[in-house]
């Protein structure tokens, strides 16, 4: 309890600002607050670079472009209202407030943001006269952004991408002006060993500030680096496409800087840049920009046994000398190892294809159509089979028979129409049962015949199976 009435207490004894730090360019509207836990007096504010001491109210104002801030003076609250701030602005602002006979005060920092100087590149490690670098130099710069207010931080870029090199941490000097504003000033180094890919590059460092819009944008200084190196190496190159019985040209690019000096050998004949040797002519090398350069050998009536010789190009610099192989051929494009788009869809039709035609004959043959239908079935299942037995030859036999008083008709007795079948055992089945009719028919008049002689009448097969 008595923790509570001392932190009210306390809370009455003290003067809270909003905002802390007010962070503003140079003509920005703001809005800052003191606040007191019950009712005051009186509102007076001080405002750096401004003459008068500002004395507020809600229903009072006597200075143009300051105007009272806040809820009113029985709520606390005593505010100020700028409506347009001015460089001279910088600093703390005071406020104080008048509570019961005494005076209690607050201050805010008012940051009134000063766009920084145009950045600038310093070389840490020194080109030679002629401005370029040596090949694997650990190349230092420096970047400077003076005088901004607050300090200004700093990016590298290489060609419009981010450097991702090393850098130093970002350094902020404080730099004091003749009328004692004091701005700052930031600096951070770059370093990494220079390759022949950083040549012809373009190092920009760029500085980021409050002041900074999109009708503003950052300030910027660039530093284009230059290498020296020797002929660079790449692999071995292939021309294709020449025709045999003409003038053949072969072309190839390399990176040097300074410019290359070529010769060419071509199992063993030596042709210098500039010179023609019997059917073969080297030209001048070509600067084609970005340290590369064309480099051609003409070859009068290619022969078929010129695309089997070995062609060796020798680049050399005053920083070294590199060897380059090039091979050539009268075919219009390189051997594939691979098959192309146009055989793949090839061998995915044709296996297409093949597998619908099966498929078709599958179909037929289930369904007897086309050429698997109509076909005569041999129904022989080897040379102990038993005789086949035709029915329409049986019944027409059976039909002509008259032995005595009876007359049997076989004809009643045949099956319904059996649709032809592939299987041999099916076949048999029914050969069987016409044989076993046709035997029983036969039993049946030797009975009869049998009544009239005496004989006993022989019994019919069993036709079970």
């Amino acid at each position: 309890m008595l923790l509570n009435h001392l932190i009210y207490a306390l809370s009455f004894g003290q003067v809270n600002v909003e905002p802390n730090t007010a962070l503003l360019n140079e003509g920005d509207r703001t809005e800052l607050l003191c606040r007191y836990g019950r009712a005051i007096n009186y509102c007076r504010i001080e405002i750096p670079g401004e003459q008068k001491v500002l004395n507020l109210s809600p229903n009072w104002s006597k200075t143009p472009g300051f105007t009272y801030y806040g809820s009113g003076l029985n709520a606390g609250q005593c505010g100020v209202s700028i409506e347009r701030v001015k460089a001279s602005n910088n600093g703390q602002v005071k406020c104080s407030l008048g509570v019961e006979g005494e005076e209690l005060s607050g201050t805010i920092d008012l940051v009134v943001a000063l766009r920084p100087q145009q950045p600038i590149i310093e070389l840490i490690s020194k080109p030679n006269r002629d401005g370029f670098f040596s090949e694997n130099t650990e190349f230092h710069a420096r970047c400077s952004v003076r005088d901004g207010r607050p300090a200004a931080n700093i990016s590298w870029y290489i060609d419009n991408m981010p450097a991702n090199k090393r850098t130093s941490p970002l350094q902020v000097v404080a730099t004091p002006t003749h009328d004692n504003v004091e701005l700052s000033t930031s600096v951070q180094d770059i370093q990494w060993p220079l390759t022949a890919d950083d040549s012809n590059r373009k190092l920009v460092c760029r500085s980021h500030h409050q002041t900074d819009r999109e009708s503003v944008p950052p300030q910027e200084a660039a530093y284009i680096i230059n290498v020296r190196y020797a002929p660079v190496h790449q692999p071995e190159a292939s021309v294709y496409g020449l025709y045999l019985e003409h003038t053949a040209i072969v072309n190839i690019t390399i990176r040097a800087s300074p410019p290359p000096t070529i010769e060419w050998n071509i199992d063993g004949t030596i042709v210098s840049q500039g010179r023609t040797e019997g059917r073969y002519s080297a030209y001048e090398p070509q600067y084609v920009g970005n340290d590369e350069y064309n480099v051609t050998l003409a070859i009068a009536g290619l022969t078929l046994e010129d695309t089997t010789k070995t062609y060796n190009l020798r680049a050399s610099n005053e920083l070294g000398t590199t060897d380059y192989h090039v091979r050539i051929s009268s075919s219009s494009k390189p051997p594939s190892s691979s098959l192309d788009v146009a055989a793949i869809v090839g061998i995915v039709v044709a296996v297409a294809v093949l597998v619908l035609i099966v498929l078709l004959i599958l179909f037929a043959r289930a369904t007897g159509r086309w050429c698997f239908g109509g076909a005569t079935l041999n129904t022989d299942l080897g040379p102990d089979s038993e005789a086949q037995i035709h029915p329409d030859q049986q019944d027409d036999e059976l039909d002509g028979q008259d032995n005595g008083d009876e007359h049997i008709d076989t004809t009643q007795q045949s099956e319904e129409a059996t649709p032809p079948v592939t299987d041999k055992l099916e076949a048999q089945k029914k050969a069987d049962l016409k044989k076993s009719a046709a035997a029983t028919a036969a039993a049946v008049i030797a009975a009869g015949n049998g009544q009239q002689s005496g004989v006993d009448a022989p019994k019919p097969p069993n036709t079970s199976v």
